[in-house]
């Protein structure tokens, strides 16, 4: 039975989409889906303190990386006291992870010399390359054969199912103070879901803008989606900003789960997918699953 530590929470919802669940040994603090992932030992721990603001958490998390000091912190004792055989961890984002040199190091270090493998995804088609990746690792290729056929069958009918449609122009807010408009993979679901982003860049960070320069683009649906944030602390976020949000004049302001369906680049991307494609087109895709749809909360109502 193979030993695995999973240090990104995308890395352990694919393990577990992959049936490694019960070989999953330890995984990260922010691991909490599927819920049996929160029955596992915890090898990190958040450096920042809690109750922060949007813009407090920025200004830390950019202390600290400018000191080359991370905002996790790796418990070396429980890492090592689990044995791994195999670490997953990833090097794309110093916010949403410890830093893999720290990780390589360890792992060098460790009786049982585990093998790092490290998911950097900057792309909705590499996040179903990891798919295949930590299949042949894990030896379970059959399954993410099967897991990259589902997910691409569920791609295609919302293509097909939001082809010839007009496509309404969207901002897809990934933080608020400052503001960043979202990368990496969401313009492509944005464009998946019959939508235009006139600000994101597709598999490029995430980039911070103005308020003028958002509404410069005048966009006409405003996703709020701020990383790492579920449906109700971005709506919180969305409110504390509503005159700012009202400024863009967008026909429809909306927060969802962004921690679920966006910031992750996990099995869960299709889902937001679907969430966006019924958020831009209702009339096309008045279904989508039940999960997702109770986590959209209008807010162009509340700010008049």
């Amino acid at each position: 039975m193979m030993r695995i530590v999973s240090l990104v929470p995308h890395a352990t919802e694919l393990l577990f989409a992959l049936g490694m669940g019960p070989e999953v040994v330890g995984v990260t603090h922010e691991c909490d889906h599927p819920p049996e992932a929160l029955e596992r030992p915890q090898v990190t721990r958040d450096m920042l303190p809690a109750g922060l603001s949007a813009g407090e958490i920025d200004s830390a998390v950019r202390e600290r990386t400018l000191n080359g000091a991370s905002i996790y912190e790796l418990d070396r004792k429980v890492l090592g006291e689990l044995e791994p055989d195999l670490i997953v961890t990833q090097a794309l984002c110093s916010v949403c992870a410890v830093s893999y040199d720290e990780v390589a190091e360890l792992a060098g270090e460790l009786p049982s010399r585990p093998r790092v493998i490290t998911l950097d995804p900057k792309t909705l088609g590499e996040t179903l390359g990891d798919v295949r990746t930590l299949a042949e690792a894990t030896g379970r290729r059959e399954r993410g054969i099967e897991l990259i056929g589902e997910t691409a069958a569920r791609i295609d009918r919302v293509k097909l199912a939001v082809r010839g449609l007009r496509r309404p122009r969207v901002a897809a807010l990934e933080w608020l103070d400052p503001v960043f408009v979202a990368g990496h993979w969401t313009p492509q679901l944005i464009e998946l879901a019959g939508g235009e982003d006139p600000l994101g860049l597709a598999a490029e960070p995430s980039q911070t803008l103005s308020w003028e320069a958002v509404a410069a683009a005048e966009p006409e649906v405003v996703v709020v989606m701020p990383c790492g944030y579920d449906a109700a602390r971005a709506h919180e976020e969305a409110l504390a900003y509503a005159s700012e949000l009202a400024a863009l004049k967008a026909e429809r302001v909306v927060a969802v789960n962004a921690s679920a369906y966006f910031s992750r680049p996990g099995p869960r991307l299709v889902d937001g997918l679907e969430l966006l494609a019924q958020i831009l087109h209702p009339q096309r895709l008045p279904n989508v699953p039940a999960s997702s749809e109770t986590l959209v909360v209008e807010l162009a109502r509340i700010m008049g």
